[in-house]
């Protein structure tokens, strides 16, 4: 969980040598092949704003200063010239560009060492399987926003058992392996389902039975780890609610607080057993758990934390992501007559439902943001 929060820092803290391990990263299995052909297709170069959202003057221009200093420095490769990525990294240093400047040169120098535009199709995290025994956790669904709904059951995680398993470093690898494929695939998925740019998710994390005793050296060193990541994808989160907080965690959670963002710090809810009624509010019924308050079991699939339910399961919805067109058919938004795309992302008189507006297969792995609902003409 800590490794999904923008921290400062973390504090200097002494911890036994007990093995353990701390399970943050977002893991759910899509076929390598797949992820290699989408993500050729999943990035468009110098993208604005889309999907009827109104675009800011002054950003407009700062992100158009910002792109035009990388150009010049050459600091700004083809994948990674995309307009929201950009205001993204404006946001997280407050709009000072020369912060922003070398925030994104860091994180240049990151993927490159890190070898991140290329995880998807080089890394294989064979031990995924038996990780899914220790790490009880994936994504579920969709918010009320469309976003996806990413759970982790923190107390149930077996530390020791998973690092007989991996390692730290293989883990991490991991952690941005996820973090790529969340960006080229589940986001995209779910822009097109809502017919507008999702590039954030919720998140939920049940902490019954965790407190300071957790905090060991190995998952001290690993939430760094995940720390150290997460400054190269700013601004993924949209909200998360943190369940089942009792005294243990509240004494962990006084301590990690001071070190938050005063942004991200105000993206957390901490909540205790009575949180049905705050999840319903964000997320409808059908797509919450039943053991989170919801009427969801996902039994033909091994169980909600098994499904990797959300619109990146639907073969239209990855067909137009792998594909990048679709054939006759125009942009249009919000009607539900026959032959327009519906809410379930599927068009009644074609199997592309949805289309990008710029059809060039460029190479790259990170957030689609021209997708939008099209009317049929079939």
């Amino acid at each position: 969980m800590f490794g999904a929060i923008q921290c400062n820092s973390l504090p200097d803290l002494e911890a036994s040598d007990e093995d353990c391990a701390y399970g943050t990263c977002k893991k759910n299995e899509i076929s390598h092949s797949r992820d290699k052909k989408i993500r050729k297709k999943t990035i468009y170069p110098d993208s604005p704003p889309t999907l009827g959202e109104a675009q800011d003057s002054e950003e407009a221009e700062a992100v158009n200063v910002l792109r035009q200093t990388l150009i010049a420095d050459s600091l700004l490769p083809p994948i990674l010239d995309d307009y929201h990525m950009i205001l993204k990294y404006l946001k997280a240093m407050n709009f000072n560009m020369e912060d922003t400047k070398n925030m994104w040169i860091n994180m240049l120098k990151w993927r490159k060492d890190f070898g991140a535009d290329t995880i998807l199709e080089d890394y294989k995290f064979n031990e995924l399987n038996e990780i899914r025994k220790y790490v009880p956790q994936g994504y579920h669904g969709i918010d009320k926003e469309g976003r996806p709904v990413y759970i982790e059951i923190l107390g149930q995680i077996d530390p020791k058992k998973l690092l007989r398993v991996t390692t730290i470093e293989r883990y991490a690898k991991y952690y941005v392996q996820e973090y790529e494929r969340t960006l080229s695939i589940r986001f995209p998925a779910c822009s097109i389902a809502a017919g507008r740019r999702v590039d954030s998710n919720t998140t939920i994390i049940d902490v019954q039975g965790v407190g300071l005793w957790n905090l060991t050296k190995p998952v001290i060193e690993l939430i760094r780890r995940m720390q150290e990541i997460n400054t190269n994808y700013p601004d993924t989160l949209c909200q998360m609610f943190i369940i089942n907080a009792g005294q243990g965690f509240k004494m962990l959670w006084n301590m990690v607080q001071s070190f938050l963002e005063p942004k991200a710090k105000s993206k957390i809810h901490v909540l205790g057993t009575k949180f049905r009624s705050t999840l319903l509010e964000v997320i409808d019924a059908s797509e919450l758990p039943e053991f989170l308050g919801g009427c969801c079991n996902c039994a033909e699939k091994g169980g909600c934390m098994r499904s990797d339910k959300g619109p990146w399961k639907d073969p239209h919805v990855m067909k137009v992501i792998s594909s990048g067109k679709t054939k006759g058919c125009i942009s249009r938004r919000g009607s539900t007559r026959e032959g327009i795309i519906h809410g379930s992302g599927r068009c009644s008189s074609s199997e592309d439902a949805f289309v990008h507006r710029n059809h060039a297969p460029k190479s790259t792995a990170l957030v689609t943001d021209h997708l939008a609902p099209v009317e049929c003409k079939h």
